[in-house]
C-alpha cells in the first residue's frame, strides 16, 4: 500500500476519533413525565396540574363509572374515555401559559362543573 494512502487512512480514523471524542455524549431529549387523571361524576382528579414548556408529558385519562372526554383546544387534546378504560394522551407544550380544558362528552347533571386546568411553566 502506498504510503501516502496509508497516512490518509490513519488521518481519517485519528479525525473520526477525535470528534467522537469532542462531541461528549449523545443529547438526549428528557422522557416523558406521566400524569393520570381520573375522570368520573362530575370531576376531573386531579382537576389542575403544572408542567413544564418543551418538556413531554404523558398524560392518561381513565374513567371510573362512565364515558367521559377532555377537551383542552389550545394545547390540541380531544379524547373520549369509557367507563373502566384510560386513554394516552402525550403532548410537548411550546407556549407558557393557563389553558382550560372539560370534559367533552355529557355524563349527566353535573357535567359542566367537570374543568381541567393545565398550567405550562418556563
Amino acid at each position: 500500500m502506498n504510503a501516502n494512502v496509508r497516512i490518509t487512512m490513519v488521518m481519517a480514523v485519528v479525525l473520526a476519533l477525535t470528534a467522537t471524542v469532542l462531541g461528549g455524549q449523545p443529547k438526549t431529549t428528557p422522557s416523558a413525565q406521566r400524569i393520570e387523571i381520573v375522570a368520573s361524576r362530575f370531576s376531573f382528579a386531579p382537576n389542575e396540574i403544572t408542567v413544564r414548556r418543551g418538556d413531554p408529558v404523558t398524560i392518561t385519562v381513565r374513567s371510573s363509572d362512565v364515558t367521559h372526554g377532555l377537551v383542552i383546544p389550545d394545547l390540541g387534546i380531544r379524547t373520549e374515555v369509557k367507563k373502566g378504560q384510560s386513554e394516552d394522551l402525550t403532548l410537548t407544550p411550546e407556549t407558557s401559559g393557563t389553558f382550560q380544558g372539560k370534559c367533552a362528552h355529557f355524563c349527566g347533571k353535573g357535567h359542566g362543573s367537570m374543568i381541567f386546568t393545565v398550567h405550562v411553566v418556563e
